[in-house]
């Protein structure tokens, strides 16, 4: 690139460098440099070794850095006071890192000088600190590598680790190269990132055939007639631009492969299909040629620094150690022929991990089998297998949604398909009977669901079961023996939900009485009356159908309702102490999160809180339409795209506003959201800030409900010592307050209706919950679930909450509980 385009996408391109190892040269007239990661040069690292610049003071004199990196002089870029990447000098003759200039001021960081550098011959050779190998490890990401998008195998292997080579092994006839297929289909049509497929026993139509049979259900033996239905005929027209390179022919080397694959730009997995035991004249990659080729693949993945995942069609162990593999996967049948044992051994390390699958072979693919069960003597054995096949495909088709990868389903639909996982997973029959009812009624009606990948094959499933029991073939009751359950699509006719509306009733808009304990709704009625803007407190009814009212939506709140795609969460019935049934979560952790307790983080006060500071327009809204950028005099809402966010361990920034997208993909928020995102792009967590496609925008004012904040931390701070009545009328009539400010029913009076406002401060509250977790993570602490605006749950020592948080009965500080995974996470009045 050259400068001036490397200066206006610099935080991009650290980014890339940081996360991905992408070196860019930039080219400034005749001075050329390389934005490079921290592992092409860890003396970087070592602190005032070189000169140092924050992102945004490199971005400013960005021209200047190129000439003095240019001219042999390093220049580290920091976010905040961590190095992030370096402007190295090129060799203007090679292209290549000049060993001459940089390179040798470095030895005391760690990359050391070696002879043949002083003698003019081949470049030396580097060594690193233990510094600088702890520094890798903990600035990787490796959520973003590449996965089989099994969750039994990826948490035994730990996913596919760049600069290793990965031998899956497995009999004939056990499927070893379907779960090569399952990598290659996770990357690249889920992940959309860059595969390419080396393909020396099956041929490209092949390979297609078994993608779309795993991909739709469709049969693969009818596939393999030529014969597509017209669905499948769609799942192949939408895949025709995926990121999947194919290479076959008998005449495949690896030799070819090595060349191939560093022409593939930004290729994150090579899967060689397959390697096989018996000699084949007509196959390179057969017989005695297999260690040889074995040795070749390994350095590919080393040199390249991506995963390289080769299948054999042997379990032989004496072939086997004669491979170079840095990680052996082992498939072996079990006593059950619907289940695959998975063994995964490291090299020199032996045995690190097991797993159990369920083969698919009709639809060329393996299944998940859930967790495995432990038996009383502390072994494992597989789960009893259970369900009919159109629930095991329901379970597996929603298994993006129910972990928390994807999201774009309903809350109560994303509980009761996490249910009907786990009761498969453990061989629970009761609790698949009482789920039939439920699952009948969101299939019968199903949400609308994402066109992606999996949003067709959960909608396809869904179909399948509402087909199944209009059969009576799902050993469910007959659809016309269905009761609705409780109208809510999830829980039980005897089961209390909570209230979904904003549980105000007539006469909470008058004004508390003379020596009510907290006078709350008069409070917040003299903090707007304050303002010398003049605040528009009620908008008219007449007005209220046109402009910004109605794009004014629940969703906008932001709330994370998240779960850790690790994390099986279920939802069940649970009596209360005063009596009532509700429905409460149980959260199912599994054992590679190692020794640990629940801690259950619930703020104090997250509305009120949030009234310190939130960004409002006092008055009326004006149609502002597209801006090129923020401006932060103003306040209202924006019609944004919904930013990419590639980690795994927190929800996205902007919660379920997600799961409501319009046809184009774009989504409304409130001005704290916007604000969340201009910060995250400016620490470099997001590429770019978002494109604002429409606004509804007036002047901004951060203090309009501060005097309403201010009375009620005051009113708080005596209230709670008393406890009792006097505290719990406070809660009341501060709750009824700020409901007031947006009644949703039409009869319901109120001195305000300011949806903008209500949901600004509801979406407050949701970024500075949502922002403390993430601190939290940032420091190393493992967050399991982030829930509505207040409740945050991680996996920690006993008694041992995360350090970000601070405890006490202040506003904004927190209460923390510790209880057992399985246990039920109390809420509300628990």
């Amino acid at each position: 690139m050259n400068a001036t385009e490397a200066r206006k996408d610099l935080y991009a391109l650290v980014k890339r460098a940081e996360e991905d190892g992408v070196t860019t040269l930039i080219h400034k007239r005749e001075d050329r440099a390389l934005l490079a990661p921290l592992d092409r040069f860890p003396a970087a690292r070592k602190t005032d070794a070189f000169p140092s610049h924050v992102l945004s003071a490199a971005q400013k004199d960005f021209g200047d850095l190129i000439t003095r990196a240019a001219q042999g002089q390093p220049q580290v870029l920091r976010r905040n006071t961590t190095p992030v990447a370096v402007l190295l000098p090129v060799d203007t003759d090679s292209g290549a890192f000049s060993s001459g200039t940089a390179a040798r001021t470095a030895s005391a960081g760690g990359a050391v000088n070696g002879q043949g550098d002083r003698d003019g011959g081949s470049a030396p050779r580097r060594l690193a600190t233990l510094g600088d190998a702890i520094g890798s490890v903990l600035t990787s990401n490796p959520a973003k590598g590449a996965t089989f998008g099994l969750p039994g195998v990826d948490a035994a292997t730990g996913g596919l680790q760049p600069g290793r080579l990965m031998l899956v092994a497995a009999a004939p006839n056990v499927g070893g190269s379907l779960l090569g297929l399952a990598a290659a289909r996770q990357t690249a049509l889920v992940d959309n990132q860059r595969v390419l497929y080396a393909a020396s026993g099956p041929n490209r139509a092949d390979i297609f055939r078994r993608i779309i049979s795993a991909e739709t259900g469709g049969d693969y033996p009818r596939l393999k007639q030529g014969r597509l239905t017209e669905h499948e005929q769609q799942v192949a027209q939408q895949l025709v631009h995926a990121p999947l390179m194919i290479d076959d022919g008998s005449d495949l080397t690896t030799e070819a492969i090595a060349d191939t694959a560093p022409h593939v730009p930004d290729l994150a997995l090579v899967v060689v299909d397959r390697l096989q035991a018996a000699h084949n004249a007509r196959l390179p990659l057969s017989g005695n040629r297999l260690p040889d080729a074995s040795q070749a693949l390994a350095d590919l993945a080393r040199t390249l620094h991506v995963p390289v995942l080769a299948i054999v069609d042997s379990d032989d162990p004496t072939l086997l150690g004669l491979l170079d593999a840095d990680v052996l996967v082992t498939l072996a049948p079990t006593t059950d022929p619907a289940t695959i044992q998975v063994t995964v051994a490291e090299r020199d390390f032996g045995t690190i991990g097991s797993a159990y699958l369920r083969p698919d072979l009709l639809h060329a693919r393996f299944l998940d089998t859930g967790a495995a069960a432990v038996d009383r003597t502390g072994g494992e054995k597989t789960a009893q297998f259970l369900g009919s096949a159109v629930e095991r495909e329901l379970a597996e088709a929603a298994l993006p949604y129910t972990s928390g990868a994807r999201q774009g389903l309903p809350a109560s639909v994303t509980h009761l398909l996490a249910a009907l996982r786990t009761a498969l997973a453990k061989g629970d029959p009761e609790a698949l009977r009482e789920l039939g009812p439920s699952l009948t009624q969101v299939a019968s009606a199903p949400p609308q669901l994402p066109d992606t990948a999996e949003g067709r094959r959960l909608a396809a499933a869904l179909q399948a079961y509402n087909t199944a029991v209009s059969a009576g073939t799902t050993g469910q009751p007959a659809a016309a023996a269905v009761q609705a359950a409780a109208g809510r699509g999830q829980v039980s006719d005897d089961v209390d939900e909570e209230d979904d509306g904003d549980g105000l009733v007539p006469g909470d808009e008058e004004d508390e009485p003379d020596g009510a304990v907290f006078p709350a709704l008069k409070i917040l009625k003299d903090a707007v009356a304050r303002s010398k803007m003049h605040p528009i407190r009620v908008i008219r009814t007449e007005e209220r159908d046109s402009g910004p009212w109605p794009l004014i939506s629940e969703d906008m709140d932001g709330e994370p309702r998240w779960v850790h795609p690790d994390v099986i969460l279920t939802r069940g019935p649970h009596i209360k102490a005063n009596g009532k049934r509700v429905r409460r979560d149980r959260l199912d952790v599994p054992g590679s999160f190692g020794e640990g307790t629940l801690c259950l983080i619930d703020r104090n006060g997250s509305y009120p809180s949030a009234c310190s500071a939130v960004p409002l327009a006092p008055n009326k809204l004006l149609h502002t339409g597209p801006l090129d950028t923020f401006d932060k005099t103003q306040a209202g809402i924006y019609l944004i795209d919904i930013p990419r966010w590639n980690r795994t361990d927190m929800p996205h920034p902007l919660g379920r506003i997600i799961e409501r997208p319009d046809d184009q993909g774009r989504v409304w928020v409130t001005t704290p959201h916007i604000k969340q995102l201009e910060k995250l792009v400016r620490e470099g967590h997001l590429a770019a800030a978002p494109v604002i496609h429409d606004s509804w925008t007036g002047k901004a004012n951060e203090s309009l409900l501060k005097p309403f904040y201010e009375a009620t931390r005051k009113a708080r701070t005596e209230l709670v010592q008393i406890g009792g009545d006097p505290y719990k009328a406070y809660k009341t009539r501060l709750s009824i307050a700020l409901r007031l400010l947006w009644p949703k029913r039409q009869e319901q009076r109120s001195p305000f209706w300011r949806p903008d406002w209500r949901m600004s401060m509801v979406a407050e509250a949701s970024v500075r919950h949502w922002s403390v977790a993430f601190r939290a993570v940032q420091q190393g602490h493992q967050l399991i679930a982030l829930r509505n605006v207040d409740a945050a749950v991680f996996w920690t020592p006993p008694s041992t909450p995360p350090a970000t948080y601070k405890i006490g009965t202040g506003f904004g500080e927190v209460k923390a509980k510790f209880v057992q995974p399985g246990e039920i996470i109390p809420e509300g009045d628990d």
